[in-house]
């Protein structure tokens, strides 16, 4: 394995990260009892998730108790405070970190009673990431970057769509760049393609605005809905600006690891 794809692995980390080098490919193959329903509508569906970190004293429960559910289509922001347990959530609900109690669904599959290697993949191929920090890799170019997780999955990249995504969020034109020749701006909607392009059930986002001024911040999230709509595209994604939530279709609220309120189109 040559330097160029030892930093590809580097950076990729677990959200999509590929088979171990010369194993044998595997089928991600799903008994029927693991399901959470044939007649749910909800694409995500989260029961009673619990998670605590630390002993006696220095207990903290990061989730008490969230149940929730994101139907298809919707774009939902989850609002709360530094220590609320937003990202602790979105971490569960990514199958990045597993909840000491309670069950999550993403299309009806319960995805903490697959094995890891079953998560692995089927994070890769259901689920989108977009992170604060963007997380491309350097060595790679804007379009390498975003059919990487495709390419990881040992498929194609459908180059038609991924252009049509790039024209969407306005990087057509930077797609033979590194990522370093890009704007904040410019490479957090190369990481929403990325997202995008192995067109998962859900799209997570982490704080996407977090580290760009509040134009470009509103720029990219009025990108990210428009990509939502236009690719039929449901997205839960976690902040803690209250302007910025207000472009999502329903806002949850999280404080000390509970729901508070939900408010747009319907309920938690």
């Amino acid at each position: 394995m040559n330097e160029k794809f030892i930093q590809i692995f580097r950076f990729t980390g677990k959200y999509f990260a590929a088979e171990k080098e010369n194993s044998p490919a595997l089928t991600l193959s799903i008994p029927g009892n693991l399901t959470g329903g044939e007649n749910n509508m909800a694409v995500l569906k989260a029961e009673n998730l619990i998670k605590i970190y630390g002993k006696g004293e220095n207990q903290v429960k990061a989730l008490n108790g969230v149940s929730l559910s994101v139907e298809k289509g919707e774009f939902v922001a989850v609002v709360g405070t530094s220590g609320s347990g937003k990202s602790t959530l979105l971490h569960m609900l990514g199958g990045l970190d597993r909840p000491d109690s309670g069950k999550v669904y993403i299309e009806d599959k319960d995805i903490f009673a697959l094995k890891e290697e079953e998560l692995t993949i089927f994070r890769r191929r259901k689920i989108g990431f977009v992170f604060q920090s963007y997380n491309l890799v350097p060595v790679l170019s804007v379009y390498e970057n975003v059919v990487l997780p495709v390419e990881l999955d040992g498929k194609k990249a459908d180059r038609a769509f991924v252009n049509d995504i790039l024209d969407t969020l306005g990087i057509r034109e930077k797609a033979a760049n590194l990522p370093g020749q890009l704007s904040g701006g410019q490479q957090q909607r190369a990481a929403i393609a990325r997202a995008l392009a192995a067109k998962p059930a859900i799209l997570l986002c982490d704080e996407p605005t977090g580290n760009l001024d509040s134009r470009t911040s509103q720029d990219v999230l009025g990108l990210l809905k428009i990509s939502g709509q236009k690719f039929s595209q449901t997205i839960v994604m976690i902040t803690h600006n209250e302007e910025i939530a207000q472009m999502a279709d329903r806002i949850i609220r999280i404080e000390d690891g509970r729901i508070l309120a939900s408010r747009g189109r319907r309920m938690a």
